[in-house]
């Protein structure tokens, strides 16, 4: 729902200020049209039914996973196309992971959506309607801005839904942004953001020119700055950052690169989360045995290590597998910074 476009319209039908909160809180519990909302009056579900479209989104294809992961394909107003998944788990969580861009402006080479074109930003509306639209399948309580885009070249709009994500269940301990290391959005993240969103780094090798061919934006931001904004992070707000790390077979899997990744993230700041690559077409996955050797080296270094549990491969739903159908618009530019 554009929730500017519901303020301006109550405010234009001459409705008191609580109006929107009331719309907005049946909203974010699920509401499934504006129908569902009996504390609000007739004559005002029909003003807004006919102005404020219910989502800023609309649903294009659906698929389904064996492990019930959801994958659904959004189209904004504009024709942008735009992906988000549920992933379901086994001890109940319900975890939503959502893009912050159409496209990727940033092209890390094993990222399927870095082969899309970029077309902008996502609004918060936008943001918050990926997220609503599995609340209304079933309740949510994790998210993970871990979707299609850099949410740090988004960052006011991501805040801004962030805000929000409390009344559809979604607590800021269990609001996870990831980034690259897009500095701009990164120190004003460490500045500006004092609720407990927990912040993750993409990092991928430990190795600057390795990680410089697969993530080409660490030639303008080098990870050692990256690292060293986190640390203050760390300092400012006491919470440890999560280091995201994909095992490609022959590339930054070996023990030695473990133990440097180990050397580089020494100390209390990070938490390491080894992905098992969920294939693009340009490399291949690590193999399990390969993983536990590289895991082993990380934590002789006393770095927290775990691997993640894998959702949605088979539907191209898993992490660095977001890659919609572009549809026909004109490129945008990417944001500056």
């Amino acid at each position: 729902m554009d929730l500017a476009l519901l303020d301006d319209t109550l405010a234009g039908g001459g409705q008191p200020a609580y109006r929107a909160r009331q719309v907005w809180d049946w909203v974010a519990r699920g509401a499934q049209g504006y129908d569902e909302m009996t504390n609000v009056p007739a004559t005002v579900r029909a003003l807004l039914d006919e102005q404020v479209p219910f989502s800023t989104l609309a649903p294009v294809s659906e698929a389904r996973s064996r492990d019930g992961t959801v994958k659904v394909l959004f189209r904004t107003e504009d024709g942008h196309p735009v992906e988000a998944v549920l992933m379901r788990y086994r001890d109940g969580r319900r975890s939503v992971c959502v893009s912050s861009q159409s496209g990727c402006p940033l092209t890390c080479t094993f990222c399927a959506t870095g082969t899309m074109r970029f077309g902008r930003n996502l609004t918060a509306s936008e943001i918050l309607d990926q997220v609503l639209h599995f609340r209304r399948l079933e309740q949510v309580d994790h998210l993970v801005f871990m979707g299609m885009g850099e949410p740090m070249m988004n960052l006011d709009e991501v805040i801004t839904a962030s805000a929000r994500l409390p009344a559809i269940g979604i607590t800021p301990r269990r609001t996870t942004v990831s980034t690259v290391g897009w500095m701009p959005g990164l120190t004003r993240f460490v500045d500006e953001v004092e609720s407990p969103i927990r912040l993750a780094l993409s990092l991928h090798a430990a190795d600057p020119a390795l990680r410089s061919e697969l993530m080409p934006v660490n030639d303008r931001y080098p990870l050692d700055e990256v690292l060293a904004e986190c640390r203050r992070h760390v300092a400012l707000r006491g919470r440890r950052v999560f280091v995201e790390y994909v095992m490609l077979a022959g590339v930054n899997d070996s023990p030695a690169q473990g133990r440097a990744l180990g050397r580089l993230l020494a100390g209390d700041a990070f938490k390491v989360n080894l992905i098992p690559y969920n294939p693009t077409g340009m490399y291949a996955g690590s193999s399990r045995e390969a993983i536990d050797a590289f895991k082993r080296e990380v934590e002789a270094a006393r770095v927290p290590t775990t691997v993640r549990l894998t959702r949605g491969r088979d539907i191209a739903a898993a992490c660095g597998q977001l890659a919609a159908p572009s549809l026909s618009l004109p490129q945008a530019r990417a944001p500056s910074g």
